[in-house]
């Protein structure tokens, strides 16, 4: 090992482009798939940030926002359960935000009940935000989303399928990677929302608290076993929304193609790198096998090479791959790093780079003392 180190650092300008390129997939791959596992974070927000513990919702549901109206009747199935405490309904649609000064845009109009202890407002709104958002027509936007939805900030007015909107409060932390979330009442979510016109007393979901937490998990697949029900714990149906998305969306099918591209590209590169190393070095490990050297042990040289060049490659891809997640922070994208990615990534790259290695060995056959006398 320190002889292969040595090697390396002497022939440092050969090696780089190995290190580099191990360095650049391992960037890609963690920085993807960072950026998709914050997308899909920012799709459960309403979910996540909510105190119910069971949603019910129509057969066969797949994501939260794939729901279709249910009775607000079915409550009675929840409340009926001796595990649960409290039900409420829930609304989640799609509508038209049309801006003050011209042109539109598509939101994503959620309503709930606002009371203290409510089980779908999201846990971001203040008491005076509740307080306002009982005035009929009240809506609350995360704060970067002013300048999509045309409106400067709390006061701003607009309209929301033909029924005046007026924004009492911001947050923060709430921004959607699609639609921008309008958080409303109730009352306010079934003027703006134009399918429940369609569809008088229903809802979208039905939320629901049990005696025990632990009981949620019991209650849901009770529930799911009627035939035009589902139901799941909110640790199901957030996993089930990002799991669809990740799955089923050309997002994040394509995020996924982006990064097995970059670890074979790194592949590529090094294993090159490494070959023309080893290639340009024959006359020495000739020497070596004169020397009485077997090639098992010179094999173990090159492989302890692409060992220090994948190190080399992560440590130097490790403060990229922080900044460029604060760079995208900064500029309203979401980069999740958790550790298991981290080391995902590294075991990835690090395993790229001893596969390199292993394709260098190749070059080891042309390797005979013979050669010497040339």
């Amino acid at each position: 090992m320190p002889y292969s180190l040595i090697i390396l650092w002497r022939e440092r300008r050969r090696f780089l482009p190995a290190i580099l390129a191990v360095a650049f997939s391992d960037l890609l791959i963690t920085v993807q798939v960072g950026l998709l596992l914050g997308a899909l974070a920012v799709l459960t927000l309403p979910i996540d940030h909510s105190r119910a513990e069971v949603w019910a919702a129509s057969r066969g549901v797949l994501s939260l926002e794939l729901g279709y109206p249910i009775p607000e009747s079915w409550r009675a199935r929840l409340a009926s359960m001796s595990e649960v405490t409290e039900t409420e309904p829930y609304l989640y649609g799609f509508s038209y935000w049309r801006k003050p000064r011209g042109g539109s845009e598509v939101c994503c109009v959620i309503g709930s009940r606002l009371h203290d202890g409510a089980l779908g407002a999201v846990s971001d709104l203040t008491p005076r935000m509740r307080m306002l958002l009982t005035e009929p027509g009240a809506v609350v936007i995360d704060e970067s989303e002013r300048e999509r939805l045309g409106v400067r900030g709390v006061g701003g007015t607009a309209e929301v399928a033909g029924s005046r909107v007026r924004v009492v409060g911001l947050v923060r932390g709430l921004k959607s990677v699609g639609p921008p979330f309008v958080f409303c009442s109730l009352r306010t979510a079934y003027l703006l929302q134009p399918l429940f016109r369609d569809y008088p007393r229903h809802t979208m979901y039905l939320l629901a608290r049990c005696r025990d937490p632990q009981d949620a998990g019991a209650v849901a697949r009770r529930l799911g076993q009627r035939s035009d029900l589902s139901a799941f714990t909110r640790e199901e149906f957030s996993d089930r929304t990002r799991q669809y998305w990740a799955t089923s969306t050309k997002a994040g099918i394509g995020m996924g193609f982006t990064a097995l591209l970059s670890l074979l590209v790194g592949l590529a590169i090094t294993s090159q790198t490494l070959y023309a190393a080893t290639a340009a070095s024959l006359r020495e490990y000739a020497v070596l096998h004169a020397l009485g050297i077997p090639r098992l042990k010179m094999a173990g040289l090159v492989m302890a090479q692409s060992l220090w060049v994948g190190l080399g490659g992560i440590g130097l891809a490790l403060p990229m791959i922080y900044a460029l997640a604060a760079s995208g922070e900064r500029r309203g994208a979401v980069v999740l790093l958790p550790l298991w990615l981290l080391g995902l990534g590294t075991g990835l790259t690090l395993a790229m780079a001893l596969l390199s290695g292993l394709a260098a060995l190749r070059s080891l056959r042309l390797v005979e003392p013979i050669t010497l006398l040339r």
